[in-house]
């Protein structure tokens, strides 16, 4: 029986997790993070998992301490793996396991290298993402790749729909390879880093909307910081206002050509953009109170006092 420590956080965490006790592999220790009061939790937990199994756990505020590192070389693992993991390993640490150190990451590498993958592939306008097993080396997503599994974005998906189906990927991409890998068949094959790009973090900020771009592009936005991530918005003259859906484009242009403007058509509420096409908003909300389009047409007049909010 193999023997693995797992280093894992968040719903990918908990999936892979759960292919490598299916496939009866001896996870000896499990290390995972403290979950922040400040980020609201709305995924699942590698350490309740954990418990439920009997698998020790440790949450170090850094893994690359030299005691952690002794304390995990210990163990004598065959496998390290990380699933969604937010901390670097270092090299003492990829060096403790026989047979390699082996992260899922959370797109189609070489592409999306990184942070926050899927939130960057939205915001591109990506039509498919996925997950990828690759060793891990000391460049961040850099190793040979050993299985990958795509999945579809279709134009309304947010990142949180993308991020369940990249989930499942993850658990499929894990689940066919694992016996080879565990046999030691599998082949890892490397990466052009060429044809691909590496991207950081974004923060609340990044989710500011600039209208006088084209409505794809602000469509794009939305769908990547929507709900649970903190959200698109824009300041106005009558407060913060922040959109938390959207639908995708179509043809449809305003007589305006240009000139960024929310307003209200036939019961639906609209933003104009810098190109002049439509975007219509499923769910906005202003100062924190939802903002709805009713019936009448004088929706935004009953509460801006004009037909219509500038949003430039």
């Amino acid at each position: 029986m193999s023997k693995a420590i797992v280093f894992a956080y968040h719903n990918v965490g908990v999936r892979c997790l759960s292919v490598l006790l299916a496939h009866g592999v001896d996870v000896v220790r499990v290390v995972t993070h403290t979950d922040s009061p400040t980020e609201t939790i709305w995924f699942d937990s590698v350490a309740e998992l954990a418990a439920r199994h009997d698998i020790p756990v440790i949450a170090p505020e850094d893994p690359n301490d030299p005691a952690v590192v002794a304390e995990l070389a210990a163990l004598q693992p065959d496998f390290l793996f990380s699933f969604y993991y937010r901390l670097m390993l270092k090299a003492p640490l990829l060096a403790l396991p026989k047979h390699g150190a082996w992260n899922m990451h959370g797109s189609l590498l070489p592409k999306y290298r990184g942070r926050v993958p899927v939130n960057w592939a939205i915001i591109h306008g990506e039509r498919e993402t996925g997950a990828s097993l690759h060793r891990m080396v000391e460049k961040p997503d850099a190793g040979g790749i050993v299985a990958q599994q795509a999945v579809p974005i279709l134009p309304d998906d947010t990142a949180f729909e993308v991020f369940n189906k990249v989930t499942l990927a993850a658990e499929m991409a894990l689940d066919r390879v694992l016996p080879d890998l565990l046999a030691g068949r599998a082949k890892a094959k490397p990466q052009d880093l060429a044809a691909g790009s590496y991207f950081g973090g974004r923060r609340a900020e990044d989710g500011r909307i600039d209208w006088t771009r084209p409505a794809a592009e602000v469509h794009n936005l939305i769908r990547a910081v929507a709900p649970p991530y903190p959200g698109a918005f824009s300041d106005t003259a009558r407060g913060r206002l922040k959109v938390l859906r959207s639908l995708h484009p179509t043809g449809e242009t305003s007589p305006c050509g240009g000139c960024p403007t929310l307003f209200v058509r036939n019961g639906h509420l609209y933003a104009e953009c810098g190109d002049g096409r439509l975007l219509r908003l499923l769910a906005v909300e202003l100062e924190g109170s939802p903002l709805a389009a009713s019936s009448a047409d004088n929706q935004i007049n009953a509460i801006f006092g004009t037909p219509a909010l500038s949003l430039s």
